[in-house]
């Protein structure tokens, strides 16, 4: 049995779980999926091919499942799928994908989105992930388990921001952040590891102590970036941690990466 409100428009095409709340004045299109348990708060509008995930709740005035801001969308029927027990908050929004994209935006479970904010089409969004309230992610942006973006922050087109890292309140990122680290600042530099996110995570202490020596020795002022992975590798690709930064480096990516104040941008 589904609770809906008297007053709510639900497409006789959606398709519905068991326990589903739907509150007053909602709005699901008929390729919407709700997932069992899905509370939608009042004000709520599902469009588009869109899955909502089991437990999911969604609060009033967020926008869920639009077609994207792209001049060349054609009215494709890209997809947006949203993770089980995922928290959106008041007035987000988030979009569906396009054929420039995988035609497909995907958000994690268990992801915290606060009060408006915004996640572009294309984006790919891991489990765990924190939007703080304002966050804006431009188009194709994937962010990796854990991670969390800090208030009123920013992020360019196609930037990937690595699993457990930190982005601090209103901070424009520009550029690639490897995992675990901690970027702040308009264009935001790397400003050292996430020591935080890394104990909250329960990573064993000399994980992290050798992961503080190749962050060192990756962010350098001597030789190449290229020259400095190479060693970073020899010594610390036993390390699962140092290992996931360096194979997030090494893949491709259409932009830069943050780097500390004092280091070069480097190229690839």
């Amino acid at each position: 049995m589904s609770n809906i409100h008297v007053t709510a428009q639900v497409d006789p095409s959606a398709k519905l779980g068991t326990n589903v709340d739907i509150g007053a004045f909602c709005v699901v299109g008929p390729h919407a999926a709700l997932g069992d348990n899905v509370v939608l708060h009042p004000h709520v509008v599902v469009d588009g091919h869109t899955t909502v995930g089991a437990g999911c709740k969604i609060f009033p005035f967020a926008s869920i499942g639009q077609a994207p801001q792209d001049i060349k969308y054609g009215n494709e029927p890209s997809k947006l799928t949203i993770g089980p027990n995922t928290l959106v908050r008041e007035h987000v929004t988030i979009h569906r994908g396009t054929k420039s994209g995988h035609m497909e935006t995907r958000v994690g479970a268990n992801c915290f989105l606060m009060i408006g904010a915004h996640i572009a089409h294309d984006c790919d969004i891991g489990n765990d992930v924190t939007l703080v309230n304002g966050v804006t992610l431009g188009g194709h942006v994937s962010v990796g388990d854990g991670a969390i973006v800090g208030g009123l922050s920013a992020v360019h087109q196609f930037v990937r921001i690595g699993a457990y890292s930190f982005v601090g309140g209103m901070s424009g990122v520009a550029a690639d952040l490897i995992p675990y680290g901690m970027a702040l600042g308009n264009r935001a530099n790397l400003n050292g590891l996430n020591i935080v996110g890394l104990k909250r995570k329960g990573c064993p202490r000399e994980q992290i102590h050798e992961l503080r020596k190749a962050y060192r020795m990756l962010f350098s002022s001597e030789g190449t970036l290229k020259e400095r992975l190479e060693d970073v590798e020899s010594m610390f690709s036993s390390n699962p941690l140092a290992k996931q930064i360096i194979d997030f480096i090494k893949s491709d990516s259409d932009r830069s990466f943050c780097v500390p104040n004092n280091v070069s941008t480097p190229s690839r």
